[in-house]
């Protein structure tokens, strides 16, 4: 017996951080809401396969490592070569099934639908659904997940998209064993002696820079001769300077042209997989990662026929609300493209749910998102870099603070790491903040602040900051801004002061 479609303000497809938080926005607003997900694991990749699990590795990594006391107390501990990834992973399992409770728990709260399975468009308001066998779905929603016997229809007011990206995996690597992509990587049993990473994007580099904590001799290899180009250049030659200092092996404009398996590794044969790479050299390593890009979850949704526009890589069109060419139908997080972390990807969920209901949003800076990339060490990042000032014309000033002159680098032991303001000429308003060291993920958002407030040297002059901290380096770069603005520019600081 057929059934009409239930109608929802909102249908959300995708349940990691850019759907869970359209959700949650929509529920907040008094929206009926209806979650569709593929995984009986609510998170997606952030939770279950990518940034949770990545960065909790980390942090044990650097922790079991000793990695943070060798310049401290010239202790080098050791990692047990016979210690297993899985070792390292009990901290992080736990992270992650404490999330997946959280989540379907909040959901429950907010009265939100959830239906696990695979949705695909039958028109631009109606979603079809076909479930997941009831085993596989969650206690609480397992009525949901078995209703008209695994398939079911529902209608959406407004749409949001939110079902991420998965690894791109040339053909010429022969995943298995030995060779993973982001999503696999965990799987490995043991830690390896040697691993090449293919690909020098933010993923590559995080994973390079934790195995290479653990002890792992990582060969990291791109076809281009800039980390991370996005990144301010000063911290990206900054950020490659501490990665050799880890002993990470660059081979820059190199393309891996063939991985092949060896025969089992023995004496004189010390790994199991060689790549060869478009200069004529030669990897023999124990593991490799391959880490070339992602493309958007989005060949299942029937896309061409509600009229989406969808480019390469499967990325959905949208304009600065995240709405599609399809006025209700919105998209948000990693189907989109970049900067695809989870931080912006929940931001832009939110912005677009929103828009959908017609509420206001911050307008002055739509796109001032903060960047936090979780190499050893970590990077943060917000507003313009010097290319992008010089590109529009602006004339600006740079300030500096090393982590070396902040008393609280000096006890966390951090001399390398530095904080980089760029303010705008003459006012000294600032721009663009850019950190590389500990805890710069988290110390980033004064400056996120700071831009979004429209303040500058003055403001950071004017606020006491507690000491010891590492947010007192803000104090100090204005400083050091204001002396080059003099220096340079011929702006005394009684003026930008005043």
């Amino acid at each position: 017996m057929s059934h009409e479609p239930k109608t929802y303000d909102l249908i959300v497809i995708g349940g990691g951080p850019a759907g869970l938080n359209g959700v949650t926005t929509a529920c907040i607003l008094g929206k009926s809401v209806a979650l569709v997900d593929r995984h009986h694991e609510l998170g997606g990749a952030g939770a279950n396969t990518g940034t949770v699990p990545s960065k909790t590795l980390r942090e044990t990594a650097v922790a079991l490592s000793g990695l943070r006391s060798r310049d401290l107390y010239g202790v080098d501990l050791s990692i047990r070569r016979e210690a297993t990834v899985s070792d390292f992973l009990r901290h992080e399992r736990t992270v992650k099934s404490g999330l997946n409770a959280m989540f379907a728990q909040q959901l429950d709260a907010f009265h939100a639908e959830v239906f696990f399975g695979d949705a695909s468009f039958v028109d631009p308001h109606t979603v079809h659904v076909r479930t997941i066998p009831k085993s596989q779905a969650q206690d609480q929603h397992k009525a949901d997940a078995a209703r008209d016997n695994g398939e079911l229809s529902i209608r959406g007011e407004n749409i949001l998209i939110a079902t991420g990206s998965s690894p791109v995996r040339p053909a010429m690597f022969p995943y298995g064993p030995g060779v993973y992509d982001s999503d696999t990587l965990l799987d490995l049993v043991n830690l390896p002696r040697t691993m090449a990473v293919v690909g020098a994007g933010t993923i590559g580099s995080e994973y390079a820079c934790t195995f290479a904590a653990l002890g792992t001799k990582v060969y990291l290899i791109d076809s281009r001769d800039v980390l991370m180009s996005f990144l301010d250049s000063e911290i990206s030659r900054a950020l490659v300077t501490e990665m050799e200092r880890n002993g990470i092996v660059f081979h820059w404009k190199e393309r891996a042209v063939s991985c092949t398996m060896n025969e089992p590794a023995v004496p004189g044969n010390p790994g199991q997989f060689t790549l060869k790479l478009s200069s004529g050299q030669e990897l023999t390593v124990d593991e490799v990662l391959v880490s070339v890009g992602r493309h958007s979850n989005t060949e299942s949704l029937n896309l061409p026929a509600v009229g989406v526009r969808i480019g390469g890589h499967g990325l959905i069109s949208v304009d600065s609300s995240f709405q599609t060419n399809v006025p209700h139908i919105y998209a948000a997080g990693d189907v989109i493209g970049f900067p695809a972390l989870a931080s912006t990807s929940m931001e832009q969920a939110r912005r677009a749910v929103r828009h959908a209901f017609g509420m206001g949003v911050y307008t002055g800076t739509p796109q001032l998102l903060p960047h936090g990339i979780w190499t050893i060490p970590e990077i943060g990042m917000v507003g313009e870099t010097e290319d992008s000032l010089k590109a529009k014309g602006i004339a600006y000033v740079a300030g500096r603070a090393s982590y070396a002159d902040n008393a609280r680098g000096r006890i966390c032991g951090d001399t390398h790491g530095f904080l980089k303001l760029l303010f705008r000429l003459p006012d000294l308003e600032l721009l663009g903040a850019h950190i590389m060291g500990e805890q710069a993920t988290d110390v980033v958002h004064i400056g996120m602040m700071a831009i979004l407030a429209q303040a500058g040297a003055r403001m950071f002059d004017e606020t006491c900051f507690n000491l010891p901290t590492l947010g007192a380096l803000y104090k100090m770069a204005a400083f050091d801004a204001m002396l080059n603005a003099e220096r340079t520019a011929g702006i005394p600081a009684a003026h930008v002061l005043k």
